[in-house]
């Protein structure tokens, strides 16, 4: 039994990434928590509907509120927490789109509604099989929404976000000769570093890495040694300046 695979996959920025996916065991650890709370969740909303009587209106409230917390705890934490429930964090998984981008809500609700299927006839044995039998690791509600379930790695330098084209990098970057950079590189660049805040750790680290590693070369001036992110926003704070 494959417990985890490692794909690779094509970003917008034209760089393969390769990203480790969850195998059957942290998946179904990962459910196996979340189900926990929503039981809890649920059970304590019977218990209060019960203290308040047995109307027909609080009895109505009630299960709208056990029906959202079925069909919307996954789908809220997903997309509010970067495509990780409680019981993916503490398993560290995350769900993710096809291209390594943060899921939407459109895409949760489709991934969830479908594991009403996954769980038949029970304890996630269509969404086992499905596992088990493609090749990135899908349940049928990851086939239909376009999603990954993905391990997390650590990326091994912190990072720390680091606003672009302040007045600080312009200064430090004053001296830079960019010239050989063209304007589709720059715009890979700018593209990665909009979209970074919702890409895994260890993806985000990864590309920033493909990306120094191919425009270093191209760029004179920089010191030897730059933090890869640092030097991506130093590049576009140094096209920046010269187009001033």
């Amino acid at each position: 039994m494959r417990y985890e695979d490692v794909i690779s996959i094509d970003t917008p920025e034209g760089v393969p990434l390769e990203l480790t996916l969850a195998g059957v065991g942290s998946r179904f650890l990962a459910a196996i928590v979340d189900s926990a709370i929503q039981f809890a969740t649920i059970l304590l909303i019977v218990v209060i509907v019960s203290a308040l009587g047995a109307s027909g209106t609080v009895a109505a409230g009630g299960i709208v509120l056990s029906f959202l917390v079925f069909f919307g705890y996954d789908i809220l934490f997903e997309v509010k927490s970067s495509g990780r429930t409680p019981g993916k964090r503490l398993t560290g998984l995350r769900v993710v789109r096809r291209g390594g981008g943060p899921v939407g809500f459109r895409t949760s609700a489709v991934r969830n509604l479908l594991r009403l299927v996954d769980l038949l006839p029970g304890m996630y044995f269509v969404g086992i099989i499905s596992v088990l039998a493609t090749k990135q690791n899908q349940r049928l509600g990851d086939l239909a929404a376009g999603t990954l379930v993905l391990r997390e790695i650590k990326a091994t330098v912190p990072i720390a976000p680091v606003a672009v084209a302040t007045p600080e990098l312009q200064d430090e970057v004053a001296t830079w000769d960019v010239s050989g950079v063209t304007a589709d590189e720059l715009a890979t660049v700018r593209r990665f570093l909009e979209r970074r805040p919702g890409l895994a750790p260890a993806a985000r680290t990864q590309l920033a890495e493909e990306l120094t590693r191919r425009l270093y070369p191209k760029v004179v001036g920089p010191p030897p040694e730059v933090a890869a992110e640092h030097f991506l926003e130093q590049l576009v704070a140094a096209k920046a300046g010269r187009s001033l």
